[in-house]
């Protein structure tokens, strides 16, 4: 056994039937030219084979003294992989629709803490030769990013590639990392806020004082500015996923147009987004929604110098502004604001500042908070770096790979994308009841894209 970390704790007691602290990833294959009409079965029976289990899939919570949970984990010797990798066939003619009505009801549900925390789909009878694999892994033992490398890992850029590869059966990648190991922005920020509360030179006068420039003279977006909305109240335990893929290439015109970059591009298009379907809804406040947006704080010069230097920017999404042109250019100057700020502090306060930022989320768990007062921010947006090349799976080209995050009280909806080659794949999330016909964010995504075309002459 060992004691559960207390970042780790953090995800395991925040967890409820409302709350699911998992995150997943949906996958969409094309089979080879030449598979046969077995290819899903031998790739689930080849994928089963492996029973090498590294210890991040063997553990789960263990009951202590008659009673006591989330002291620490054990491991199980005997995973009963049956149990945790499962085969599934949608009901024909296996529409995208149905994939995505499956996958959301497999999001929506709990993880049993008597197994390991994770859990993988092989999800078969869609058209075109095509399969999908869905799979989610608590937070508590990886956080989406490290999901998404560990995938990456199974996959190939050589067509011709035939071997089959299981997450669960792949050693960790030796790397610098810093202690603790977790590479999740969370993660690394509760770490930075612990490191600055036992520092004296944290309180320093100096820092102080830049920190009260920064907010003070700079005027930092902070969090409890947001407005009200639908998407930021208390939230049920059912979910909806949604999920599409757009060309990168669509993106960087813009970019190139109007001088931005491409997370700028992003924002705008997930604001244009949020802005039409808030109008469809009747429910568009008269302030601009506040975005949270996970961003790198290096500069080129320690690209490669190691450590976590992570950050958590409130971004102002301008969706009070009509003219798309001008909602780019609000969004790219509170980003370019936003970032100064940070990189005119030293590090460790720089990372402390964005902890403080997100913290908020941690107030989600006390009771009357969400409802009776303002919203630190009002939606999650993160732009994940992915694999730039073509990836295959046992000669399998993937099509598509979606992550898909957590939704939580206050915090409806969850907006990731990852790079895939040379497109763009978004995975959202919502609560099912509180956030209505969420498949119509997909098309205002693409209405938003083109009117940003158009409007910056591309």
């Amino acid at each position: 056994m060992e004691l559960i970390s207390p970042t780790d704790l953090i995800f395991l007691l925040g967890e409820s039937r409302e709350h699911a602290m998992h995150v997943g990833g949906l996958s969409l294959y094309e089979m080879p030219d030449d598979a046969g009409p077995d290819f899903v079965r031998e790739l689930y029976e080849e994928i089963a084979a492996v029973k090498d289990f590294q210890p991040t899939f063997r553990k789960h919570p263990a009951t202590l003294f008659g009673g006591i949970t989330n002291a620490a984990w054990t491991y199980d010797d005997d995973v009963d992989l049956d149990y945790h990798l499962r085969r599934s066939a949608l009901p024909s003619p296996g529409r995208i629709r149905d994939l995505l009505e499956l996958t959301s009801r497999l999001h929506g549900t709990l993880m049993d803490r008597h197994r390991p925390l994770w859990e993988a789909h092989i999800i078969e009878g869609l058209p075109d030769r095509r399969f999908a694999v869905y799979t989610k892994v608590h937070h508590a033992l990886l956080d989406g990013v490290s999901a998404l490398k560990l995938t990456e890992r199974t996959l190939s850029t050589d067509p011709a590639d035939t071997t089959v590869r299981a997450p669960w059966a792949l050693p960790p990648q030796k790397r610098r990392r810093a202690p603790g190991g977790d590479s999740s922005p969370v993660g690394r920020l509760l770490r930075a806020v612990g490191d600055t509360a036992g520092s004296v030179i944290g309180l320093a006068p100096s820092t102080v004082k830049l920190a009260r420039a920064a907010l003070l003279e700079q005027q930092l977006t902070l969090p409890f500015g947001a407005p009200k909305t639908m998407l930021n109240g208390k939230i049920g335990g059912a979910r909806r996923v949604a999920a599409q893929t757009w060309p990168l290439e669509r993106v960087r015109r813009i970019k190139r147009a109007a001088k931005v970059t491409v997370n700028d591009v992003v924002l705008a298009m997930c604001a244009g987004a949020l802005r039409a379907y808030l109008i469809e809804q009747n429910g568009l406040p008269d302030a601009p929604l506040i975005a949270m947006v996970p961003v790198s704080l290096r500069s080129e010069s320690d690209a490669n110098a190691g450590g976590n230097q992570v950050g958590a920017i409130l971004c102002n999404l301008a969706t009070d502004v009509e003219d798309p042109a001008l909602r780019l250019a609000t969004i790219a100057d509170s980003m370019a604001g936003n970032k100064k700020v940070f990189s005119e502090l030293p590090k460790l306060q720089a990372l402390a500042l964005s902890a403080a930022l997100l913290s908020p989320l941690g107030l989600v768990m006390v009771p009357g908070v969400v409802g009776n007062t303002p919203p630190p921010f009002n939606v999650v947006i993160s732009n994940v770096p992915g694999s730039q090349k073509q990836l295959y799976w046992k000669g399998a080209r993937l099509t598509g790979n979606y992550p898909l995050s957590i939704a939580m009280d206050g915090q409806a909806v969850n907006i990731t994308l990852v790079t895939n080659g040379d497109q763009l794949d978004f995975g959202i999330v919502g609560c099912r009841s509180s956030v209505p016909h969420l498949q119509r964010l997909l098309g205002h995504l693409e209405d938003s894209l083109k009117d940003l075309e158009r409007a910056v002459g591309v």
